[in-house]
């Protein structure tokens, strides 16, 4: 069993009867499995290659000089800070942040700004290009998922257009020898947000936790993307559409870095996760609560808030 690869493209330049089968193969994988791989994307292969490269540099800087950048939310996240919910070990990673421009209108709180680092000019360009192609195709994929929870294909547009994103560039360094036992690159979790659009990284370790409870792993080229859905949409839809857990192992050999580039598809804080009327079935499993109010408590509960 392996995770299923759909092309994006039957469905964004598909007739009806594609597009519909693509929408069905989306739910299906989504489903069965929490994950879809996604080929023919559109984001551009030398953006990708860009992305790795400079990720490498950013990360390759001196501590000291990193944490120059750590500004909560954006920017800079030091090793061994985030740990998954439920656990008391640090996830064996450090990370960088990217989220959405304020604009007119929105609430400033919400949009903090982002944070560049001098030493590598290349990088607000870069990194500002992949949230932009990344928005956009997260954006189709929800567009293409709508007609599944009985909803017009536009009913995400306005949700997630001020939503509030984030683009994470993760390193995972050589475990080192004192870590603490037990503690693994990422933890088993669910991720928080509608979608997560994962450019595929460098070097393996990436596994899902199947829903027989055998852990999968989740592997293909570099040039595609990695789709999963998070406790946002599965609150939404009441469960139909459900997140699934998934961790980052440790290596074997060699003990080497990995890099990934997760990018979280969030609503606007405002928006009401109380479920849709077509997933109610019996009854909601869950209160009504906003977008907002679920991304404070967990970022509470995983070590990136107070």
């Amino acid at each position: 069993m392996s995770v299923p690869t759909l092309s994006l493209r039957t469905f964004a330049a598909g007739d009806a009867a594609a597009r519909a089968r693509f929408s069905d193969d989306l739910m299906r994988g989504l489903q069965d499995y929490g994950f879809i791989i996604l080929a023919d994307h559109g984001v551009p292969e030398d953006l990708l290659g860009a992305a790795y490269a400079q990720s490498a540099e950013v990360f390759a800087l001196p501590e000291a000089v990193k944490r120059r950048y750590a500004a909560g939310m954006r920017g800079y996240t030091p090793f061994g800070t985030e740990h998954a919910k439920d656990s008391t070990l640090p996830d064996l990673k450090e990370f960088w942040q990217i989220g959405r421009d304020a604009a007119p209108g929105l609430p400033a709180e919400d949009f903090p700004p982002n944070v560049w680092p001098a030493e590598a000019p290349a990088f607000q360009a870069t990194f500002s290009a992949l949230f932009d192609a990344l928005d956009r195709t997260g954006r189709i994929l929800l567009s293409a998922l709508a007609p599944k929870l009985d909803l017009p294909s536009d009913y995400f547009d306005d949700k997630v257009s001020a939503g509030t994103s984030i683009l994470r560039v993760l390193h995972y360094p050589p475990v080192p020898g004192d870590a603490p036992a037990g503690a693994v690159r990422s933890a088993a979790h669910e991720d928080i947000n509608f979608i997560t659009l994962l450019v595929a990284a460098k070097g393996a370790g990436l596994q899902l936790l199947d829903r027989d409870g055998t852990w999968l792993p989740v592997e293909t080229e570099p040039r595609n993307l990695i789709v999963d859905s998070g406790d946002m949409l599965q609150r939404l839809t009441n469960g139909v559409i459900p997140s699934t857990t998934h961790r980052v192992v440790n290596p074997v050999d060699p003990n080497v870095s990995r890099y990934s580039m997760p990018f979280f598809m969030h609503p606007a804080s405002d928006v009401s996760l109380e479920c849709l009327p077509s997933c109610r079935g019996d009854g909601a499993r869950w209160p009504p609560i906003t977008a907002g109010e679920f991304l404070a408590e967990r970022l509470r509960e995983i070590g990136l808030a107070k």
